[in-house]
Formats: structure tokens, sequence, C-alpha cells
């Protein structure tokens, strides 16, 4: 009687092994493809909007102009996908930086240096008020 109960638990063992092996050479429905990296990269454009209200300076400029900054984050909560891409895509337009004065004056000044330098030298003699070291 043992013998009965001991094949009939290694049959259901091997119908059950012979089943899983079967399955795992079915194909699956799922598959690879290629991602762009922007659209893996790219965070989305309300969590952009949102982290730039978080700083200091943007809350700083939005009080100046009368607008309460917990004001802002509800209408930026507010905006659907598409109108918060369409800012997010302004934003990236706009300038980084000030006017450009400060970077023409460091050039102008870098290029002072460079011929007082190569006058006191004496490879050129630009400036009429250096002597050179030779």
């Amino acid at each position: 009687m043992t013998f009965f109960r001991r094949s009939v638990s290694c049959r259901f063992i091997s119908m059950g092994l012979i089943v899983s092996m079967v399955g795992m050479g079915l194909p699956l429905s799922a598959q690879a493809g290629m991602v762009p990296t922007p659209t893996v990269a790219a965070e989305p454009a309300k969590e952009r909007i949102m982290g730039l209200l978080e700083r200091s300076d943007v809350r700083a400029q939005l009080q100046s102009f009368g607008v309460n900054p917990a004001d802002a984050k509800a209408r930026v909560a507010a905006l659907s996908d598409d109108e918060a891409a369409q800012l997010a895509a302004r934003f990236d337009s706009l300038p980084a930086g000030g006017d450009g004065g400060a970077s023409i004056i460091g050039a102008a000044v870098l290029i002072f240096l460079v011929l007082l330098l190569t006058d006191i030298l004496g490879f050129t003699h630009v400036f009429p008020f250096t002597k050179p070291i030779k």
C-alpha cells in the first residue's frame, strides 16, 4: 500500500514538473524595445516647476510681485500635463544668466591683462607705460 501512495505522489510531482518545464518555453506577451534617453531622464514638468517654486530667490521674486508662493503652487498643481509641459518648455527657452554686461567687462579685463603681460615680457609694445624685462 505504501508503494501505491509513493507512486501517486511521484506522479503528481512529475506532472507538475512537466507542466512547469513546458510553460517555461512558451513565449510571453511582453516585448522589449529601445526607450529614448530624454523620455527616461526627463522629470515630469509639474515636479520641475514645483522645484523651481521651492527656491528662495524665486519665492522672494514672487512675493515682490505680490504673489503668494502657496497660491502659485496650488495653480501649478491645477495645471494639466500639457500646460505644465508648455510652461516647462518656456523655462528652457529663457536665458539662464543676467544681461551679459559682466561677461563683457570680464573679457575686456582678461584681454587687458594678456596684453599687459606680453608687453612686460617684451613680445609686444601696446602700452607706452610698460618697460620690457629683456
